[in-house]
């Protein structure tokens, strides 16, 4: 019994750690990609496209309910293989998504 036991467990393990091979992080990736550099904080819409060309599709600016000054408009433009979202014209974050399936991080939208 203590052997079959024993016998289950490493069976398990080896299948969990095969299975977090097959994974690869969006992270991992994104570090690999180091010389595809992602638009930088404060950057304005101008210096973006002018690094990274005209992106695949602007979205109109969304801001929620109240003042301008507490939500600020917040504008999402769709490259390749990142978003760039811009608090009024300035850059506040580019995200990288992801490129297979089996890659775990953002998704892209479906258009």
């Amino acid at each position: 019994m203590k052997r079959t036991t024993i016998f289950l467990a490493m069976s398990l393990g080896l299948l969990v750690a095969a299975g977090a091979q097959a994974e690869t992080l969006l992270v991992d990736r994104v570090k690999s990609e180091q010389g595809n550099a992602l638009p930088k904080r404060g950057n304005s819409m101008a210096q973006v496209e002018g690094k990274f060309g005209a992106p695949q599709q602007k979205y109109p600016a969304i801001a929620g309910p109240g003042s301008r000054k507490r939500n600020p408009p917040i504008t999402r433009w769709a490259y390749a293989n990142f978003n760039v979202y811009f608090e009024y014209n300035h850059v506040v974050d580019a995200v990288m998504i992801k490129a297979k399936p089996e890659e775990i991080g953002p998704a892209p939208v479906n258009h």
